[in-house]
Formats: structure tokens, C-alpha cells, sequence
């Protein structure tokens, strides 16, 4: 069975978070822990992914949400090695007018696309990410684009501890 590597985003996922209860529950589920979740650095973090992924015996599922999507794309653009696939939920945008500095060092967004297959899930009323903009990052990454209405920004404050709807969309890899 696969690895599946939990990419979580800007300050990490809690306790609680889907991908928090996802590396609980899920026997072959590992986060990649980043060198520093507060003060990202895009280098750090896509360098950090690349030998979470050079230890995985098999490709492996990547799992990001937040600037971890933007954390797997940066690599996809400057690393070769196999992936299964990639569940991206509630990607961030670095390059909104109010993106928080610390995020920022993540722009541009890469437009490449992704050379394994990718399911891109967003919310409508997504503060971090407008819907139309993750449509429009869904088709330059070649990804299936799922529009999961209006759900936040799928972390614990907008009520995404369990997140059913993102297990399916992983079982579709696995």
C-alpha cells in the first residue's frame, strides 16, 4: 500500500484538523514536518517534502491543504520523482493583496502542469482562495476540479475535523 505523505499548511493542522485525524486513523498516513510552520520558507519546505518522499518505499499519496498544496506544486516543478497522486484541498494564495507576509515568499504560484494526477477540492466562500482562482490553478495543474460549495477554508474553525467528502476524494487514489 501507499504511503500518504499529510502536507499540512501555513501554522501546521492541530489537533482536531482532518489531516491531523487522517495521520491517526490512517495506518500508512506520515506528515511531512516542515523546519518552520509560523516563518515558511518555500526552499525549506519543497527540500523538507523531497526527503519525505525519497524515504517512502513506494510513490506516494500527497495530501496538502493550504500552503502545503503550494509547498507540493514549488517541488513538482523542480523535482522528479514518482508520485501516486495528489489530494490538494483549499489551496492558499500567496499572491491575494491580503495574504499574510509570512506566506508571500510562496509567489508565484507555479502554473506547470502537475506531472501525476490531482484532484483539486475548494470551497466557495474560501477566504484564503477565491473559488474562480482555484479553478483556474485546478486547470494550469491539469487537476479534476471538485467545487465542495460553501465550506470555509477546510480547517477545524470552519467545522472540518472529520472531512468525509475528503476521504472519498483519497480513496479514489488508494
Amino acid at each position: 500500500m501507499a504511503a500518504i505523505l499529510i502536507v499540512p499548511g501555513y501554522q501546521n493542522s492541530g489537533p482536531g484538523h482532518w489531516q491531523s485525524l487522517w495521520e491517526g486513523s490512517l495506518r500508512e498516513a506520515k506528515r511531512v514536518e516542515m523546519p518552520n510552520w509560523d516563518f515558511p520558507h518555500k526552499v525549506d519546505w519543497v527540500e523538507a517534502l523531497d526527503e519525505a518522499i525519497a524515504d517512502c518505499v513506494t510513490p506516494p499519496i500527497l495530501v496538502g491543504h493550504s500552503l502545503g498544496c503550494l509547498a507540493i506544486a514549488h517541488w513538482a516543478g523542480s523535482h522528479d520523482r514518482e508520485i501516486q497522486g495528489a489530494l490538494m484541498a483549499a489551496p492558499a494564495d500567496p499572491e491575494r493583496p491580503d495574504a499574510p507576509p509570512a506566506i508571500r515568499g510562496f509567489a508565484p504560484i507555479p502554473r506547470l502542469r502537475l506531472p501525476f494526477e490531482t484532484i483539486l477540492a475548494a470551497s466557495a466562500d474560501d477566504p484564503h482562495m477565491t473559488l474562480a482562482r482555484a479553478r483556474a490553478l485546478a486547470a494550469d495543474w491539469g487537476a479534476r476540479f471538485v467545487d465542495l460549495g460553501p465550506c470555509g477554508p477546510l480547517n477545524l474553525a470552519s467545522g472540518h475535523g472529520p472531512w468525509p467528502r475528503g476521504e472519498a476524494l483519497l480513496s479514489e487514489f488508494r
